[in-house]
């Protein structure tokens, strides 16, 4: 069986969205005159990431537009009932920080380079094609992927299997011969192996699944691995991970 084509996710897979929004909110909140609110930088971005995951996951579940979820993490966060022109303002704001602090993790493009010769590649995630499709573009890698497919414009997210079906449409490739890398050991990693595709989770925090070793462990609780799915810490680790299983029919050494 061979694994023809990589579908990616983007943010903290890819691109270093956690990073960029931390040095994205920071300068925003302090131009803004809002950190004496907070008793540290770091409690008003905790804050900050944690308004973010509830509103996205009402977005996730269909409960809330994308430009509303945006709308809702300013209110949230301010504690204020602001009109729509207001929540959008404060949120472009915050965007021009955000974008300044754009950038790939160092071992995207060399997994790509090294993937292009075999492997067709396409992004599936769980935002908009208005954000995504820019973001790839000032990021340099949008001519690497052949299609590019969002939640918003799908209708369907992430975990659902017909978002990774989907991607796999669109490269007229059954799910058996698609891998899909992701950063979330549910939403992506669960999602694409009950999918039916070849599931890479990307573990960047380091945390291991076993021990929770790392150098995040303090700050986060080392996840259970769920079953179908190969654990990397690495993009390095990519195409040994995808010939063990494809060329050899092997089960992969690593996770």
């Amino acid at each position: 069986m061979t694994i023809r084509a990589v579908v990616w996710d983007v943010d903290d897979t890819i691109f270093d969205y956690t990073a960029a929004d931390r040095a994205g909110m920071r300068g925003h909140l302090a131009a803004e005159g809002l950190l004496e609110g907070y008793a540290s930088v770091k409690e008003a971005l905790r804050r900050w990431r944690e308004i973010t995951d509830q509103q996205w996951a009402r977005f996730a579940a269909g409960e809330a537009s994308f430009e509303g979820q945006r709308r809702d993490r300013v209110r949230a966060f301010l504690g204020e009932e602001l009109t729509d022109a207001e929540a959008d303002a404060w949120f472009l704001r915050y965007i021009d920080h955000y974008e300044a602090a754009w950038e790939l993790f160092p071992d995207v493009l060399p997994a790509l380079d090294i993937l292009a010769v075999s492997h067709r590649h396409a992004v599936l995630s769980n935002s908009s094609l208005h954000v995504q499709d820019r973001k790839l573009r000032v990021l340099g890698v949008y001519d690497r992927f052949e299609a590019v497919l969002c939640a918003a414009e799908l209708g369907v997210s992430k975990p659902e299997a017909q978002a990774f079906h989907a991607a796999c449409e669109a490269l007229a490739l059954p799910p058996h011969q698609v891998a899909y890398v992701g950063d979330h050991p549910e939403i992506d990693g669960q999602g694409a192996a009950d999918a039916g595709l070849f599931s890479v989770w990307i573990d960047r925090t380091g945390v291991s699944a076993v021990t929770g070793a790392g150098p995040d462990a303090g700050a986060r609780a080392a996840p259970d691995q769920p079953a179908g799915l190969r654990r990397i810490t690495s993009l390095a680790e990519l195409p040994a991970i995808l010939a063990a299983d494809t060329r050899f029919g092997a089960p992969s050494t690593f996770g």
